[in-house]
């Protein structure tokens, strides 16, 4: 068993980002499978990847020690400077940075992903400034691999926790652009499905059923899943979408990728509170897209 004392540095972080700090060799998918089962538990109580610590928590964690610390794994491939060239940024100060993330480009290592993520890309264009008081710069959200647009880095640990904070309790405003299929029955309107739990187990599934989860906001895939379940899956998505439709647009419009990009997040600056908008332009193989459709960008 591995066991953590919460210090100021890590105070209103979540769980789930502090594990992956403390055990960056564990799959993400494993440290939350071991959340669920209650594995970790934060001052002997039940804990919840969501919740943020305080400063003295006393964080459990049941295992074989050796195999949750595990060997270092080989160093991955710096990026080059060409690519580290590449990367767009919308803004930048010292406290955050905004990039314009393309399509194909993770922002996290994970399975099968050995360097060229953004993480990597960020860091290697901050050098030393990268770190800071033991704190890496680190994207603050996620955008899925295939999807393009504006994601946001935090520089220091108070930004960190300030962007968890804000996107936890509803205070980004994102805006999402994506091309789907078929006409919607209204110009405007809401969705709200429960979306099944995207990490549940199939022993999971096996001895209670399928847990859906409230998806208002924050789920994962949660667009793309949305529209899926209404009928209207996402041009492109190849997990979720119609294959016989997206043939059909790389044939007839040169769609080569998933058409959802985040054009838009609005959120207050962590240093001022004033709030800041970040816009991405739609990249121009998306803009090739609408124009063969006969739609106007």
């Amino acid at each position: 068993m591995l066991e953590f004392r919460i210090d100021s540095d890590h105070a209103g972080v979540r769980l789930d980002k502090v594990l992956r700090q403390r055990l960056p060799r564990v799959p993400t998918s494993h440290l939350q499978k071991m959340i669920r089962t209650k594995k970790v538990r934060v001052n002997g109580r039940r804990a919840r990847p969501e919740q943020p610590l305080s400063e003295g928590d006393v964080l459990t964690i049941r295992g074989d020690e050796r195999k949750l610390l595990g060997e270092a794994p080989a160093p991955a491939r710096a990026p080059a400077p060409e690519e580290v060239a590449r990367l767009r940024i919308l803004q930048e100060d010292g406290w955050m940075m905004a990039v314009d993330k393309p399509s194909g480009l993770a922002v996290h290592p994970g399975s099968g992903i050995r360097g060229g993520t953004l993480v990597d890309l960020v860091r290697a264009h901050l050098g030393p400034k990268a770190e800071r008081n033991g704190f890496s710069a680190s994207p603050a959200h996620r955008l899925d691999r295939e999807t393009s647009g504006v994601i946001v880095v935090a520089k220091r640990r108070p930004a960190m926790v300030h962007f968890t904070e804000v996107f936890t309790h509803g205070g980004a405003r994102k805006q999402y652009l994506a091309l789907a299929k078929g006409t919607f029955p209204r110009p405007e309107g809401r969705i709200d499905l429960p979306l099944s739990e995207h990490q549940q187990s199939a022993e999971s599934k096996a001895r209670r059923g399928v847990n859906m989860q409230e998806a208002a906001t924050g789920r994962t895939h949660q667009i793309r899943r949305h529209l899926a379940a209404i009928g209207h899956p996402v041009a492109g998505d190849r997990k979720y979408g119609d294959f016989g439709f997206n043939r059909e647009a790389r044939a007839r419009w040169g769609l080569q990728r998933l058409f959802l990009h985040a054009e838009r997040l609005e959120l207050p600056h962590p240093e001022t509170g004033v709030r800041v908008r970040l816009e991405s332009p739609l990249p121009p193989e998306l803009v090739d897209v609408l124009r063969r459709a006969g739609i106007r960008p």
